[in-house]
């Protein structure tokens, strides 16, 4: 059970502070497994290029920390971010979730007691959160990718 919360609640609560906390100690494989994941992905705009996306990994993981421990698990999760295919930051959520998702199962295995809801909880919270904050950084980008057809001069059709 979570801080001795009940079971009906257990589900719903946030996640535990000893897993956040593991992971949290995880942060540099954590990182490293990132790299590896969004190194797979085909660059498809300078600003897309790996070395250049490492330097948003600590602030982005500062970030889903913080909303782990605030946010409770959602009944009805975030859909997962919708871009465009130029958006240079699709790779890097998908490749973060991928590594966090890995690092959570990883912390999960290690510990003895959680219920399967509370192992499922974790990783909705977990997606949940990543969604949220992808959806919000995609969206403040999407708008600079969009091709937009240039205006035909007068008299031009």
């Amino acid at each position: 059970m979570r801080s001795g919360r009940g079971p009906a609640r257990a589900y719903w609560g946030v996640m535990q502070e000893a897993v956040i906390r593991t992971l949290r100690a995880r942060r540099a494989q954590i990182r490293a497994r990132w790299e590896v994941f969004l190194r797979v992905e085909k660059v498809n705009t300078p600003l897309a290029n790996p070395d250049t996306l490492v330097y948003l990994f600590d602030q982005t993981l500062n970030e889903v920390f913080a909303a782990l421990q605030d946010t409770p698990v959602p009944r009805h999760p975030a859909p997962p971010a919708a871009a465009g295919k130029d958006n240079p930051l699709s790779a890097y959520f998908l490749a973060g979730e991928q590594a966090l998702l890995e690092a959570l199962i990883l912390v999960q295995a290690g510990t003895p007691g959680l219920s399967p809801k509370e192992r499922d909880a974790d990783v909705t919270q977990l997606r949940h959160v990543m969604h949220r904050i992808a959806r919000r950084d995609l969206a403040s980008l999407d708008g600079a990718f969009v091709s937009k057809k240039s205006p035909a001069a007068p008299g031009v059709v």
